[in-house]
Parts: C-alpha cells; sequence; structure tokens
C-alpha cells in the first residue's frame, strides 16, 4: 500500500467541453485511447507505416477504420463474456498470433514458381477461442497457383 501511495500521481487532461464531469472526461478519454490501441494492433500484422493525413476524407477513413477496429475487438471479448470467458484483447492476440498464413515457394526446372498459400495447423488453444467465436477452424481454403520466376508472389 505505501508503495502504491508512493507512485501514485497525476493526469492532466484538457478539454474544451464544459458540460461533461470529470468522471466521463476520464471514461471518454480511456475510450478513445482503447480505440487506438484496437487499431494499432489491427494494422501492425499487416505492416501499416505511420499514418499522418492532410486530406479530410483521409482522416474521416483513419477515425472510421479506428472505430471498426474497436467494434470488433468488443464484439470478440463480449462474445468471450458472454461465454464466461474472461480474458483480455492482449491475451487472445497472444493465443492467435501463433496460428498463422504461410505462402510455400516451388521452383520448377522451367521458369515456373508454385505457390501454395494455406494456414499452419491450429493448436488446441486455438480451436477452442474459434469454437466460442464461431469461427471455423479453416481460416482460409488452401490456393495453389501458378507464377513466373520473375512474379513469385500474388494472393
Amino acid at each position: 500500500m505505501q508503495k502504491a501511495e508512493i507512485l501514485d500521481g497525476s493526469y492532466l487532461l484538457k478539454t474544451d467541453r464544459n458540460d461533461l464531469t470529470a468522471d466521463e472526461i476520464w471514461r471518454i478519454y480511456m475510450t478513445l485511447t482503447r480505440v487506438e490501441a484496437a487499431f494499432r494492433s489491427m494494422k501492425s500484422p499487416l505492416a501499416e507505416r505511420p499514418i499522418f493525413h492532410q486530406i479530410e476524407r483521409r482522416v474521416e477513413t483513419h477515425i472510421f477504420l479506428c472505430v471498426l477496429a474497436y467494434h470488433l475487438l468488443v464484439a470478440i471479448e463480449k462474445t468471450l463474456l458472454d461465454r464466461g470467458i474472461h480474458t483480455s484483447w492482449w491475451t487472445i492476440r497472444q493465443i492467435l498470433k501463433t496460428h498463422q498464413i504461410c505462402t510455400i515457394v516451388l521452383h520448377s526446372d522451367s521458369d515456373k514458381v508454385l505457390n501454395i498459400r494455406k494456414a499452419s495447423k491450429p493448436e488446441p488453444e486455438h480451436i477452442e477461442l474459434y469454437k466460442l467465436l464461431g469461427i471455423p477452424f479453416e481460416i482460409i481454403t488452401p490456393k495453389k497457383f501458378w507464377t513466373t520466376e520473375n512474379n513469385n508472389y500474388s494472393d
């Protein structure tokens, strides 16, 4: 308890809204940080670079995608809570990040390349989460496609 009191600090939020209580401002701020974290966690696997917008429609699109990512995160958490599973989005991501989609590239004697795109085999913890969320275990149907040596990736 003493250590918590020593580490206890202050946090300042500034707003032009005079119609909100301090508690409402804090809840809105926490929701916004959660929305941003959801978007960051959704775009990180896609290797998205930082986005600095100067065009209004791009800003609106960015906000829409943040809200969409947050909605997905909350829907997943709520679905699990409704089934008695109390876990965080971070934990869910840690479990699911090992179920991956891979592209196997096989070169032939000619200039042709066979690409096979498929998911790794789901582990028991993946299967359990997929069952709870109503998601099929096979996250993609395996795809096979031929390309030339110069163009060996397509999706």
